[in-house]
């Protein structure tokens, strides 16, 4: 049997644009999704701490360094330059392996570098 868990987090990053004329997704610094284990593209739950709002989207990768993390099409109406997420991502797993398996857990700054 296989079941859903946790597989990367980077927990209460603060959002530095919304940009609603744009395709879709989430744009995030490409440090904080390596150090999270993240790849371009995955699917991904974004939580704001500040409104409640949960979508589900996929990452682009944003340059390196940057801090960037940029609500893009309609997840721009989800939240707000200075709001903070929790930017989730999700992996199917053997139910035996998943309970040594250890998530990835990124806590990035007020500046969301690591």
């Amino acid at each position: 049997m296989e079941i859903e868990v946790l597989k990367s987090k980077v927990h209460r990053a603060v959002i530095t644009e919304a940009n609603l004329n744009y395709v879709g997704s989430l744009t995030l610094d490409e440090d904080l999704m390596e150090a999270a284990n993240m790849i371009e593209y995955e699917k991904i739950q974004v939580v704001n701490v500040n409104n409640g709002s949960r979508i589900e989207t996929y990452l682009i990768k944003g340059k390196r360094g940057s801090g960037v993390c940029c609500l893009n099409g309609p997840a721009a109406r989800q939240g707000a330059v200075g709001d903070i997420v929790i930017i989730i991502s999700y992996a199917r797993i053997d139910f035996e392996k998943a309970k040594s398996f250890q998530p990835s857990v990124v806590f990035p700054n007020e500046n969301n570098r690591l």
